[in-house]
This record gives C-alpha cells, sequence and structure tokens, in this order.
C-alpha cells in the first residue's frame, strides 16, 4: 500500500475507534475528512479518472458537514453527497466499456429488482420517520440507488469486480445511517452499534472505487 492509502487508512482506523460514535469535535470532522481527502490526493497522484477525484472531493466535503452539528450542516452535506454520487453515476455511466443492456441480464437484472425493492423499503419507511427532513433524505434515495445501477452496468473485469462491491457497501452504508437517524431509537442496541458498521463500508466503498480507476494509487 502506498503511503498515502496508508494514513487514509490509519486515520480511518481511527475514526472507527474512537471518533465514530462520538457527538460533533473538531478532531472528529478533521480526521474523518482527511482519511477521504487523502483518498483524492493519492487517485490525484496516480493519475486517476478525473471523475473519481470529484467523487471523492464532494464526498470529504460530505463527510465533513455531516460531522458538525445542526439542520444546516446536515442539509448541504447531504447535498455535497447526492453530488458525490451523480459523479459516481457519470463516472460509471461513461465508461467505453459501459453497456445499459447487461442491467437486463443475469445476474444483473436481479440486483436491479433488489435495489429497486430497497428503494421502495426506504421510502416507505423513511416518510414516516424523517419528518421535516423527509423531502432532501427522500430525494437522496434514488440518487445512492442510481450509483448501485449504473456499476451494474460495466462488465466483469478488474474494474467492476472492485466497483460493484464498492456500490453496494457504499448502500449498505446509507442504508444503516438512515437507520440509525430516522429509525432506530437511541436506547436500542442496534442504534449504538449503527456508527461501528456505518464508517468502515463506507470508507471501504471509497477505497474500493479509488483502486478500481486509480490502480496506481495502490
Amino acid at each position: 500500500m502506498s503511503p498515502i492509502l496508508a494514513v487514509s487508512a490509519i486515520l480511518s482506523a481511527l475514526y472507527w475507534a474512537v471518533f465514530c460514535h462520538r457527538g460533533a469535535s473538531w478532531p472528529k470532522s478533521l480526521v474523518k475528512t482527511a482519511s477521504v481527502l487523502l483518498l483524492a490526493f493519492a487517485a490525484w497522484q496516480a493519475g486517476g479518472a478525473w471523475g473519481l477525484i470529484v467523487a471523492l472531493l464532494l464526498c470529504a466535503l460530505g463527510d465533513f458537514l455531516l460531522s458538525r452539528d445542526g439542520k444546516a450542516a446536515f442539509m448541504a452535506g447531504v447535498g455535497a453527497f447526492a453530488a458525490g454520487h451523480v459523479a459516481y453515476v457519470v463516472l460509471f455511466a461513461s465508461r467505453a466499456t459501459a453497456d445499459p443492456a447487461r442491467l437486463w441480464q443475469m445476474p444483473q437484472n436481479v440486483l436491479v429488482a433488489g435495489l429497486a425493492m430497497l428503494g421502495v423499503v426506504m421510502v416507505a419507511v423513511l416518510w414516516r420517520r424523517a419528518g421535516a427532513l423527509r423531502g432532501p433524505v427522500l430525494a437522496y434515495v434514488p440518487v445512492i440507488l442510481a450509483m448501485g445501477i449504473a456499476a451494474l452496468m460495466l462488465p466483469p473485469d478488474f474494474e467492476a469486480v472492485l466497483v460493484l462491491p464498492a456500490a453496494l457497501l457504499f448502500i449498505l452504508s446509507d442504508f444503516v445511517l438512515a437507520m440509525e437517524m430516522f429509525v432506530l431509537r437511541a436506547d436500542q442496541a442496534l442504534r449504538r452499534l449503527a456508527p461501528f458498521i456505518v464508517w468502515p463500508t463506507y470508507w471501504l466503498a471509497q477505497l474500493g472505487f479509488t483502486l478500481a480507476f486509480a490502480p496506481a494509487a495502490a
């Protein structure tokens, strides 16, 4: 592993062990944001795809905003992550090897159906639970699912071997985060466990995208 990715991994592990379950603080924000910013820097240094770099920078901005307190920071963070997912959709769909026809083939069509069902469940649950944040939260659901579907357009080569698992990890992270924020009660054990699931699935997803579209970063 390159020194940059190694430092990113160390910061990610530090965030998981020390900060992910704690309230807002500047050390938390800095460690969280830096762990993804370093992935973007590694991708840039390795000559990775610009779509990847833009997506990582937008997600790093989202990480910083979501680590701060307040509704305004939350709304801005959701917007930054939505833009990051759009950047990933464009990155995946614009590859020369991407083919929308794969979405109708086995096993991609099964995964597309599964993602659609997950979207229906998330919308149904969050419609009742998200309250005043219902609009931006529900608008985010199809964006994250579109990223997963776009990953299914890629062929089963080295690039897609990393991209699809990374996309599914990202969706899992967002799903657990939504459950943590809007569904699970504060006194439930699953609520206390959720941050320890959200962070590693998210960071590993970003690492997978980085290695897929900037393999020299490794």
